[in-house]
């Protein structure tokens, strides 16, 4: 039995893939614990599990794009939560004395915290913003003048052999490379595909509603871009009453902003999303990858609407492998809108190809095989190099 700490952040997006990975961990005999805000994990992993609690810091809401989203990623997100959590997860890993730290990629105070104590870690990517970087010119050069920003926040010297964003000794993509393609990826990365598992969070679904007649689509914009969305979701109300006869539309948007919605569509605030997806014909997205893989994983071809970050490589990705349609989420027109959804519900090569996506991830092994990785690193012997560098033996 090994043991493990996953560092995590207090993102909806961002504890599902850990979660599923945690639990197939539990599953093979390891023990697990959490450093992470106890109002977003007590619920997610019971009240026996072992906590470290980090407190919350809620995230400033944006609507840069490009490069100015990144900019506001890593000046408004990233840093602040890294320099709030830093103590937190340093004490984590002191206490628990783990195997292996389990770090989101953007948990960087978690990588930071295992160095110190020269405790071997694996970063967990969620998104593709760093796997897969974005052509923006600035974007290499400037993210690594913020890694150099986090370093500051200890009394740690640099050290410039490790990128904090990726382990030197593993880093689980959750994709495929039928979604990469040729793409360079770090070293030591492995993609697994997405970690699905058990989510004791799912809201109840009022299936009484849905309609068996009719075809099905999930409209989701994420929990972080949802004050962005009240046009865009107007004219995919518009976009779908052609199709009203055959097709039934679940949204998820707080009830304020679609507060009459037509017989055909069905909003609520959260959705059990993976109880839905076997029973989808087509997902609508910003490109978050946790949603947009999750339908592909169950054969579901996608409307991407990129809005910032890693959005945009995403849709391409998805685009690429055929098995969906990218549109503008600020300016596609109803009328554009309808006939994209129209092509990926009628259209066979388009769910063709996201089942052949689909294939791919489970052929990578998701969270068992995320798991599997895990103790295979907590196996390994951790030397040190005379620079205080740890490296596997």
């Amino acid at each position: 039995m090994a043991r493990f700490l996953f560092v995590v952040l207090p993102v909806a997006s961002h504890l599902n893939a850990p979660l599923a990975i945690g639990q197939a961990l539990q599953a093979a005999g390891h023990e697990v614990a959490w450093c992470g805000p106890r109002s977003d994990l007590r619920p997610l992993i019971g009240p026996d599990a072992t906590l470290y609690p980090t407190g919350k810091r809620y995230f400033r809401l944006d609507g840069e794009t490009g490069m100015a989203s990144v900019r506001s990623l890593w000046e408004g997100h990233v840093l602040p939560v890294n320099r709030f959590i830093r103590d937190a997860a340093d004490q984590a890993v002191a206490h628990h004395r783990p195997d292996v730290v389990v770090v989101d990629q953007y948990a960087l105070a978690g990588a930071l915290a295992a160095y110190r104590h020269g405790v071997p870690w694996a970063t967990f990517c969620v998104g593709t913003l760093e796997l897969t970087p974005p052509d923006l010119p600035e974007f290499d050069e400037w993210v690594r003048g913020q890694l150099t920003r986090v370093w500051a926040m200890t009394d740690l010297p640099v050290d410039e052999t490790i990128d904090l964003r990726f382990s030197p000794y593993l880093v689980l993509g959750l994709t495929s490379t039928a979604l990469t393609g040729a793409t360079p990826l770090p070293a030591r990365c492995v993609l697994t595909g997405p970690a699905l598992g058990h989510r004791p969070d799912a809201p109840a679904f009022d299936w009484d509603a849905w309609d068996r007649s009719r075809r099905h689509v999930l409209v989701t914009v994420g929990t972080m871009a949802e004050h962005l969305a009240r046009d865009f979701f107007q004219r995919m109300l518009a976009a779908t009453a052609p199709l009203a006869d055959r097709v039934q539309v679940v949204l998820t948007a707080s009830t304020d902003l679609l507060p009459d919605p037509p017989a055909h569509v069905l909003v609520a605030p959260r959705v059990p999303v993976l109880e839905l997806m076997p029973h989808l014909d087509a997902l609508v997205s910003h490109g978050g990858l946790g949603t947009v893989t999750e339908a592909l994983a169950h054969g579901v071809p996608v409307v991407v609407a990129p809005i910032r970050h890693d959005h945009p490589m995403v849709a391409r990705q998805v685009t690429d492998a055929g098995a969906g349609i990218e549109v503008s989420f600020g300016s596609a027109t109803p009328a554009e809108l309808t006939t994209a959804l129209a092509a990926v519900l009628d259209g066979p090569g388009y769910r063709a190809q996201a089942r052949r996506v689909g294939e791919s991830f489970a052929a990578a092994g998701g969270a068992t095989a995320a798991a599997r990785h895990l103790a295979a690193l907590a196996g390994r012997p951790i030397d040190h190099c005379p620079t205080g560098t740890p490296t596997l033996a």
